[in-house]
């Protein structure tokens, strides 16, 4: 059993929790204006663990047909029957109960509205086989980890959650275009929908690039809705630059450095907002 489970957990990405745990714990730190209780940075953390893993558990279930054709993804461990989709359902439930027990331990608005984001990361699996939006889907999906756990510390839903969700959806978007570039040839022959099965390499790059400027937008803006000082500013500086890089890495006649842009500066670009914001809100 523990075997099946280190499989499940490789077959995830458990480790990329840490793209979005960081936005979550950033809206926790803007919400209480400080450190929140330690009970309450836990059970966000159970939250967050939970979706994702929930989420990306049942995307690997419902996507099992697909994986098997692509030559990227067919070496995962459904298509190669290293685990059973029975197995990665167990986990897909585990993992739901975990969120919907954290939601229930930390307010009564977080407990009524987990069955709306397990609806939302679950049907983002499906988004791209009938629409090229799929991405955005993705990003909402994300963008409801600063925004539960904004609900989380204060328990209600404030503007300030919502910016900090809209640089979150904008951000991920960005990101999913840049990543769905390698499929895109794929997804043309196996009637699936993405940006750059729609509109091609050059276009994505643009799209993504204005996502990625909405997102810086969307931060400078919060730091007019609450008080937010040089700081916090410095950091969003610092993810700007990162994500620059990010982007002078993918070109449209060379996607060699795919990889790096998403695993890495993603990652890096996440943590680095948190880190500033919790100086800021420490200092």
């Amino acid at each position: 059993m523990l075997n099946k489970i280190k499989i499940i957990l490789e077959m995830i990405k458990f480790e990329h929790t840490i793209f979005a745990l960081p936005f979550a714990f950033t809206g926790a730190l803007l919400a209480a204006n400080g450190l929140p209780l330690w009970r309450t940075i836990f059970w966000i953390t159970v939250a967050m663990v939970g979706a994702r893993s929930a989420a990306m558990g049942f995307n690997r279930w419902a996507d099992r047909d697909v994986d098997a054709e692509n030559p990227r993804t067919k070496v995962r461990a459904l298509p190669r029957g290293l685990v059973t989709p029975v197995q990665v359902m167990l986990f897909t439930v585990i993992s739901s109960l975990a969120l919907v027990l954290a939601a229930y331990m930390l307010n009564p608005l977080s407990f009524y509205l987990s069955p709306v984001a397990l609806a939302v990361v679950f049907f983002y699996s499906y988004t791209k086989r009938f629409t090229f939006l799929s991405h955005a889907f993705l990003g909402l999906a994300i963008c409801l980890a600063p925004i539960g756990a904004w609900i989380a510390v204060t328990g209600r839903l404030e503007a300030p959650a919502l910016v900090l969700g809209a640089a979150v959806l904008f951000w991920l978007l960005g990101f999913d275009v840049l990543y769905a570039l390698q499929d895109m040839d794929f997804d043309r022959g196996a009637g699936l929908h993405s940006i750059p099965q729609r509109f091609g390499i050059g276009r994505s790059l643009w799209i993504s690039r204005v996502s990625h400027a909405v997102t810086m937008l969307a931060l400078i803006w919060l730091s007019f809705l609450l008080p937010l000082g040089w700081l916090y500013l410095a950091g969003v500086v610092a993810a700007a630059f990162l994500i620059v890089y990010e982007h002078t890495l993918v070109k449209e006649n060379d996607l060699s450095k795919l990889n790096i842009a998403f695993f890495n500066m993603n990652g890096y670009i996440s943590v680095t907002i948190f880190l500033f914001t919790l100086l800021e809100v420490l200092l």
